[in-house]
């Protein structure tokens, strides 16, 4: 582990009896950068999020957040992080205040400097006037910043966000995508989130891991994920045999039929090879009934790697972690 690393993940493997939720994975987080974990329900993302935060053991491999291996320093390692987890884990009884003051004390807080801390966070969430009002009264939006809040009461070196705007209206998605950027941005705050978001990784994240299957099948900035299918996308709609086509097009980096007599070709620069797209068809007497092009987005990425869209596997069974009971444990 280096200086500038915070979160060491070296071939992880997770099982439950003869399913494996997470398959050798590896991957390093920076110190200050947002780390995102892209792919569908049941991908592995929640598993690796709850052993990153001591709630899980591993089956073998390794994880260090700081120094400290997960494992073996499970309390060194707590003290370093924040966590909002996918599901709900305020008390709707209690004010937003009491939610605070409670979690704080876990953490051995008390007195002005907790009073303080508390107020402040609430403020940075627009909260502050709703601190006396009792949870249940709150929208979706506000209990996820409040949790944001409560999150950053002992000042984590590492904030893990576990699907953080899942189920929120845009406006409410806008304001926490705010908050994170300000995390980074005036605190310098290292943060793990997942999702299975294409716009929120592409908004947030510094780097980003597509997760399928329990492995990591892509790693890089957005940049270098889109850059893995070219410069742009062009998608035909043919009349005429689509899979014969593609094989007369070899300037192509790759084409592939895609539903009904459409391609998907992946070009440097689709305004320079239209032309010869064209002229291809004509001297083979197929006609195209509709062009259209476009840089890639992600979702083609992993389309790309997979061999299906990301919003379809979206609607997959909740992952493993979801569906088996889990001991939760004090923070300290």
């Amino acid at each position: 582990m280096t200086v500038d690393e915070i979160v060491v993940v070296e071939n992880l493997v997770k099982k439950f009896k003869d399913i494996v939720a997470v398959d050798g994975i590896s991957f390093t987080i920076k110190r200050g950068e947002i780390f995102a974990l892209l792919g569908p329900n049941g991908a592995g993302k929640t598993t690796t999020i709850h052993i990153i935060a001591t709630l899980l053991r591993p089956t073998s491999g390794r994880v260090f957040v700081g120094k400290y291996d997960v494992t073996k320093d499970p309390n060194k390692v707590r003290e370093k992080i924040g966590i909002v987890f996918q599901d709900p884990s305020l008390d709707n009884q209690l004010t937003a205040y009491d939610n605070m003051y409670i979690h704080g004390r876990l953490y051995g807080l008390r007195g002005r400097e907790l009073h303080e801390k508390i107020m402040k966070l609430l403020e940075f969430v627009d909260l502050k006037e709703y601190a006396h009002k009792q949870v249940r009264y709150f929208s979706g939006g506000m209990r996820r910043r409040l949790e944001i809040a409560r999150s950053l009461l002992h000042e984590p070196e590492l904030l893990i966000l576990d699907e953080p705007t899942i189920g929120l209206d845009p406006q409410s998605r806008a304001k926490i995508w705010d908050y994170i950027r300000m995390l980074k941005k005036e605190h310098d705050m290292t943060i793990l989130l997942t999702t299975h978001y294409m716009d929120e990784a592409e908004e947030l994240a510094d780097r980003i891991a597509i997760m399928d299957h329990g492995k990591i099948i892509a790693l890089g900035t957005v940049e270098q994920l889109k850059a893995m299918l070219g410069k742009d996308v062009i998608y035909l709609t043919l009349e005429g045999n689509a899979k014969e086509f593609c094989k007369k097009l070899i300037f192509a980096k790759d084409c592939h039929v895609i539903g009904n007599n459409r391609i998907e070709l992946l070009v440097d620069n689709a305004p320079r090879y239209l032309p010869e797209i064209f002229k291809i068809a004509l001297t083979n007497n197929i006609g195209i009934r509709e062009v259209s092009y476009r840089r890639p987005t992600l979702n083609e990425v992993f389309l790309h790697l997979t061999g299906r869209e990301l919003r379809e596997s979206s609607e997959e069974t909740s992952s493993i972690i979801q569906r088996l009971p889990l001991r939760r444990r004090r923070s300290r």
